[in-house]
């Protein structure tokens, strides 16, 4: 995995400086180099992943986005916080119009489904613009999250989920924010009313593919919900 190349780097940067002359200044620039050369290193490599996807028929998230996801979800499996293979990329960036979900199996590198999927009603018309992470909100949360356990709520089946940010997404298994089918995210919809229709804060799915979906994604996968108005350290920001 790409993580593990961290490791290596601090190996080779060190072991460089054993024999050089500027042993004390190396050590000064030691930290800031690793970093360096791990994000060029860790970015080539994610692009190499993001080229090597098979869509499936499928249209591609924006690499920007990807990138951001596939590093949440390498530092997520390394803690064992989430252990399947499978990444759930939103990207609220997007109009709620067009099918702005996508479920990917890593180990394959396979799209296994791109959907069209609800933001909160308080969280923007069309486009998601304003995010909380407070109960009765009516807002969306952004961020990564860990999938649990399937229910059966109001929607039907319905899929919990365990934000990981702390003071951004950490109470959404409080305030109820599921994954759930909805009647109001279709095409229909869309056409009827201009936009896709807003839940309670809820990532909602189309009916016909909640089950399926939910049913692929449960039980401790990584879903990232993505939008450039935030900009974080994971390592700071993710509970450990």
């Amino acid at each position: 995995m790409i993580y593990k190349i961290y490791p290596l780097l601090v190996f080779l940067l060190l072991s460089f400086g054993k024999d050089s002359k500027n042993t004390t200044e190396l050590k000064k620039v030691t930290s800031k180099s690793i970093a360096k050369v791990a994000k060029l290193t860790v970015d080539a490599k994610i692009e190499t992943v993001y080229h090597a996807l098979k869509p499936n028929n499928f249209s591609l998230p924006e690499l920007r986005t990807f990138t951001e996801a596939l590093k949440g979800f390498y530092l997520l499996k390394e803690k064992g916080i989430v252990q399947k293979d499978i990444l759930t990329l939103i990207d609220f960036s997007l109009s709620s119009n067009v099918k702005r979900l996508w479920v990917i199996d890593m180990s394959t590198n396979t799209i296994l489904f791109q959907s069209l999927v609800a933001h909160g009603r308080n969280t923007g018309e069309e486009f998601a613009s304003v995010f909380s992470n407070s109960n009765s909100s009516f807002k969306s949360s952004l961020g990564f999250y860990a999938t649990g356990e399937i229910y059966q709520g109001k929607h039907g089946a319905s899929l919990r989920l365990d934000g990981l940010e702390k003071g951004v997404n950490d109470n959404a298994r409080e305030r109820g924010v599921v994954v759930h089918g909805a009647n109001y995210v279709s095409e229909s919809f869309i056409r009827n009313n201009k936009r896709l229709g807003r839940s309670q804060g809820c990532p909602a799915l189309p009916v016909e593919l909640n089950y399926e979906i939910i049913q692929t994604i449960k039980d401790k996968s990584c879903l990232y919900i993505y939008h450039p108005s935030r900009g974080f350290s994971m390592e700071e920001k993710l509970i450990s």
